[in-house]
């Protein structure tokens, strides 16, 4: 047998014990009136004198996270959703029944507790019992307190024994909490409501990525789950919604990696009567604001960078990016014969039959994207990778866009709208064409957005950031399975 299961057998033997005793393992409810925080904020300055003439009693609960016996007495540490707090449990205090039901409980155990505070010999502030119940035994044992729970699998499979013995974790995903709480505010600060679209499609649109594929059995009909809100969103503001906002989840049936998991959240926002320079502006104040909310400063390390988000932020366009930092010779750069050979030579895949713009973009992903360390705006993008994005006026070869990158991740894309509806019904047909000849990934048709940008879209500006990668750079976490509570893992 090993030790788990002896552990566990053992533990069991304990619950028979109590079930024999008549105890209820699994009470309803347990009124507190006091946490682990509070008793803390209350007492922890008072000293061991200013504490006798405390007389109140205090009831908490939470989980037991360790128990030292000393016979007669024992020391154990609680923990709840404000923090720990230790307890000193004492036979002569609690009575001979009540500490027979005490030797009973096992680390993992929750249990209600109430007592006085009082400091032991070692000054650490602690609550005196005077009675503890159970109200729900844990059956299976928590892992070593010293070793933890290491192994990165488990951790992601078992999220919640994560939370209760890594409080590093619990900390990342309050963090996240706050992120989007600081999100929200933002963008109701700024005028924009929120709004929800479906995640069900019948046609998935808004982005350039292989969707989930469902069945509707009273409907008749296939649906998608979305890869993206943006053309639910921009009949909004066809309709007149002039400044809205979605924060939720998208679906890709794509890779996984540290910075991919097939269904993750996403920010998108549409602004009328706006440009995707006005975007770059708000994104600026947006990721500011919330890093002086959370950090109270503009310089923040991730892994071994230190990422300085003063303004402005470099903006700097796709073509000179790829001479400037992914020092490509510029001759080459806009050679339609010699480029695919030098991507060749630079190991990155591409096909002779693709525009010069796809192959720019291909190199770009590799020689550029990766040593994009501080916040940077990439601007004016191939309108062969930019299918919703409006035209530049200037050049009809680039479209208004920019992506934003941090610590080498895409953290956000954004544009001018398209909203000529017949340059988009024939940038949909492209589409469809890629689609037929094999490319999972292009957008399908939607006659029906045609037809409501035929009912005019004002001039719009949208975007899109994802949450998952934001808050990993904010928790400094190296991969996206850390700030998603349950990410999506392969059958063990």
């Amino acid at each position: 047998m090993d030790e788990s299961s002896r552990l566990i057998k053992e533990i069991k033997e304990r619950v028979e014990k109590l079930r024999e005793k008549g105890i209820n393992l699994y009470p309803s409810g347990f009124k507190r009136d006091t946490t682990a925080e509070d008793i803390a904020n209350r007492f922890g300055k008072m000293s061991h004198d200013e504490l006798q003439n405390i007389n109140d009693l205090f009831t908490l609960s939470g989980r037991v996270m360790s128990i030292r016996n000393f016979g007669k007495a024992a020391f154990m540490h609680i923990k709840d959703g404000t923090g720990s707090f230790q307890a000193y449990i004492r036979k002569d205090k609690i009575g001979d029944d009540n500490f027979t039901v005490f030797k009973l409980i096992d680390v993992g155990d929750h249990v209600g507790i109430s007592g006085s505070v009082f400091r032991t010999k070692t000054d650490e502030l602690t609550l005196l019992a005077d009675s503890i119940v159970i109200l729900s035994k844990s059956q299976r044992p928590l892992p070593e307190k010293y070793h933890g729970l290491i192994d990165v699998e488990v951790r992601y499979r078992q999220r919640y024994l994560d939370l209760i013995v890594n409080d590093y974790v619990k900390s990342t995903f309050v963090l996240r909490s706050r992120i989007l709480k600081n999100i929200r505010d933002f963008f109701y600060n700024q005028g924009y409501m929120e709004v929800e679209t479906p995640m069900m499609q019948a046609i998935p649109g808004g982005a350039t990525a292989r969707p989930f594929k469902t069945y509707h059995n009273t409907l008749d009909m296939d649906f998608y789950l979305r890869v993206a809100p943006e053309l639910f969103l921009k009949r909004l503001v066809v309709g007149g919604f002039e400044k809205i906002f979605e924060l939720n989840r998208n679906f890709r049936n794509e890779g996984i990696s540290t910075n991919h998991n097939p269904e993750f959240t996403m920010l998108e926002f549409y602004t009328a009567y706006a440009t995707y320079e006005d975007m770059m502006d708000i994104t600026e104040e947006l990721l500011t604001h919330l890093i002086k909310k959370i950090f109270n400063q503009s310089t923040i390390k991730y892994q071994d960078n230190m990422l300085d988000f003063s303004t402005p932020w470099r903006r700097i366009s796709l073509v000179d990016s790829l001479r400037d930092i992914g020092g490509m010779p510029e001759d080459i750069i806009s050679n339609s014969k010699t480029i695919v050979d030098f991507a060749d030579s630079k190991g990155v895949e591409v096909e002779n039959s693709w525009e010069i713009g796809k192959v720019l973009f291909a190199l770009f992903e590799h020689l550029v994207e990766p040593k994009l360390i501080q916040p940077t705006f990439i601007t004016n993008y191939p309108i062969e990778v930019s299918p919703l994005s409006r035209r530049s006026d200037k050049e009809p070869g680039i479209a208004e866009r920019f992506e934003l990158f941090i610590a080498g991740k895409e953290i956000a894309n954004g544009f001018s709208e398209l909203n000529d509806p017949d340059d988009q019904r024939d940038r949909f047909l492209k589409q469809v064409s890629l689609r037929d000849s094999g490319d999972e990934e292009a957008l399908f048709m939607d006659s029906d957005y045609i037809r409501a940008l035929e009912y005019g879209l004002p001039p719009t500006a949208g975007e899109g950031i994802g949450i998952d990668r934001l808050v990993m750079i904010l928790t400094d976490s190296p991969s996206i399975r850390d700030v998603i509570l349950f990410p999506h893992m392969r059958k063990k």
